[in-house]
């Protein structure tokens, strides 16, 4: 298989016919801490890879079943592949926060923990250079990254992605603090969550008020899916 993108979580690979990612045992974090919030590789960690390519296909199947379009095709689990649609993805994270926590109680030294009623939403572009910059509708138009329209559609879609994780987590009985997702679009404009759904992209807190990171999240969920 061909790299076509080297991430730093994940591999996107080709065979010519179909495209997959591929989870590394990698994580994001800074200083030996892992974060799912952070920008950079923290550390890795041996099979943290399949294992989060089984939690996302557990999630991808779950937001399918609730009729939310999603990349998700199959996966290979023992090879720590998934097999996914062909997709224009933009370069944009789609962020829903429950609570305030993270990088925004820094942005706006704001206390952690602060509920929002509705879910606070926004947008950020992808650029590690920038620090991840918030983008609106109007800029994501000039750049060409987004078609009028489809930036309340992708928060619509992100607001539905909530409704269904938050219900599971509780399920779980972890609260659901915030969560970012991808999206792409195909050649005729239908919008899918794309790339995963792991302790990778979302913060939960147990019933003690932790916060655990993703691999102790991850650890966690495990136990509940199998």
């Amino acid at each position: 298989m061909r790299v076509l993108y080297e991430g730093k979580t994940k591999n996107v690979l080709t065979d010519d016919e179909h495209v997959y990612l591929f989870f590394k045992d990698s994580a994001t974090g800074e200083n030996g801490v892992f974060d799912p919030g952070s920008n950079s590789v923290g550390g890795s960690v041996e099979g943290k890879g399949k294992v989060g390519l089984k939690i996302t296909s557990y999630f991808f199947e779950l937001m399918e079943k609730n009729n939310i379009p999603t990349h998700y095709l199959d996966s290979d689990l023992e090879n720590g592949l998934m097999k996914v649609r062909q997709l224009t993805v933009p370069p944009l994270e789609f962020v829903l926060r429950y609570y305030t926590a993270g990088s925004m109680c820094r942005r706006f030294t704001l206390e952690e923990g602060i509920p929002f009623n509705p879910p606070y939403t926004e947008v950020t572009l992808k650029d590690d250079i920038q620090g991840d910059p918030v983008i609106n509708e109007r800029i994501c138009v000039m750049k060409g990254l987004l078609k009028p329209g489809q930036y309340d559609q992708a928060l619509e879609l992100l607001v539905r992605v909530g409704d269904v994780l938050r219900a599971e987590i509780e399920g779980f009985g972890y609260t659901l603090l915030d969560f970012k997702i991808e999206l792409g679009f195909d050649a005729s404009g239908n919008i899918y969550v794309v790339d995963e759904i792991t302790p990778d992209i979302w913060r939960i807190k147990d019933e003690a008020g932790n916060i655990p990171n993703q691999i102790d999240c991850a650890t966690m969920l495990l136990e509940k899916i199998a």
